[in-house]
């Protein structure tokens, strides 16, 4: 499996589709069976949220909105292409457009160019809530596939026990960690950096038994030369500040690093059974759990602005799409 430490192509979507095409070409090439990128890869984290003013960054909202990608639009199904054209499952962040909202997400895309879901952060972190709306529990799933039983968290989602508690229920066996890049304040705010969050995903494997792929994005210079108009602006966001891992279920490390500046790729080789290994010591979901003690109530159902009056009335279950009617013959 791989997980990329790369830079998108800041605010353009066809220039950051074509880079990670590219990119999941490579890591085919190099035997991958499994790609992932960090979280909003297409295209771009929205950095200036932490850099200036909302008044400041509201230069940048339309761009942002016009370079997010829709489900089952056109740059959607390019990745299915390019998944099954290259026999991997990928992985892929992006800001995601719908209606007139955009959401942190997760595309997950199987070898054969199906979609397996795609996903959204439940809660946007901090100052990402200018820009983001919320998930709900029905983005908290792992999906059965031929490869083993595959689930995705975003950036902060890592340090909410509840939501990772969630998804261990559900015997995830192969996680998806996406993640922004950890230059921002830089020796400022250390809780932002690399050596808190890399740690949550490892703490993530350990505790759920499961293995981890953790991809990182990158600031660019590009990014600098967009956003970073002050020496102050340029302190606050380095360049670089990737730092892409790659966890085994006993939280061992699988992958040599690559520099924090250097984009790139990085591979490792899992074998499932031993998750079996790890849980016998420890399965906090099953043998390890107190439920006489602590459980955890969890709401898995889609959560819609708009429930219609005759579906309300008859007291069905909100679907987040309904199918068409059947013609019947008179």
């Amino acid at each position: 499996m791989a997980a990329v430490q790369a830079a998108p192509i800041f605010l353009d979507l066809q220039a950051s589709l074509k880079k990670a095409i590219g990119l999941i070409e490579e890591a085919a090439k190099n035997g991958a069976k499994v790609v992932s990128f960090g979280e909003t890869w297409l295209s771009g984290y929205p950095w200036w949220i932490w850099l200036d003013a909302p008044a400041m960054g509201m230069q940048f909202v339309q761009p942002y909105f016009e370079s997010a990608m829709e489900v089952g639009g056109p740059e959607h199904q390019q990745l299915c292409d390019a998944a099954k054209r290259n026999n991997i499952f990928v992985c892929m962040g992006f800001s995601e457009r719908a209606g007139g909202s955009l959401y942190i997400a997760q595309l997950m895309i199987d070898d054969q160019g199906e979609t397996i879901a795609a996903r959204r952060k439940l809660k946007p972190t901090h100052v990402e809530r200018t820009v983001f709306g919320n998930g709900d529990g029905s983005d908290l799933k792992v999906h059965d596939t031929s490869i083993g039983r595959l689930g995705a968290l975003a950036c902060w989602e890592h340090i909410q026990p509840l939501s990772k508690y969630a998804m261990y229920s559900q015997d995830e066996q192969l996680h998806f960690a996406a993640w922004p890049g950890f230059s921002l304040y830089e020796g400022k705010a250390h809780a932002l950096g690399w050596e808190v969050n890399t740690a949550a995903s490892l703490i993530y494997a350990v505790e759920g038994s499961c293995y981890v792929i953790a991809p990182s994005c990158m600031v660019s210079q590009q990014m600098h030369d967009v956003l970073c108009d002050t020496d102050l602006k340029k302190d606050f966001l380095p360049l670089g500040g990737g730092y892409a891992r790659i966890y085994g279920p006993d939280g061992s490390e699988l992958a040599e690093p690559l520099p924090h500046d250097q984009e790139g790729i990085i591979y490792a080789d899992i074998d499932l059974g031993a998750i079996a290994v790890a849980k016998a010591a420890a399965d906090p979901a099953g043998h390890y759990s107190r439920p006489d003690v602590t459980q955890l109530l969890f709401n898995p159902k889609p959560q819609r602005p708009v429930v219609m009056r005759d579906e309300y009335n008859a007291g069905k279950e909100p679907v987040a799409e309904q199918a068409p009617a059947e013609e019947t013959a008179d």
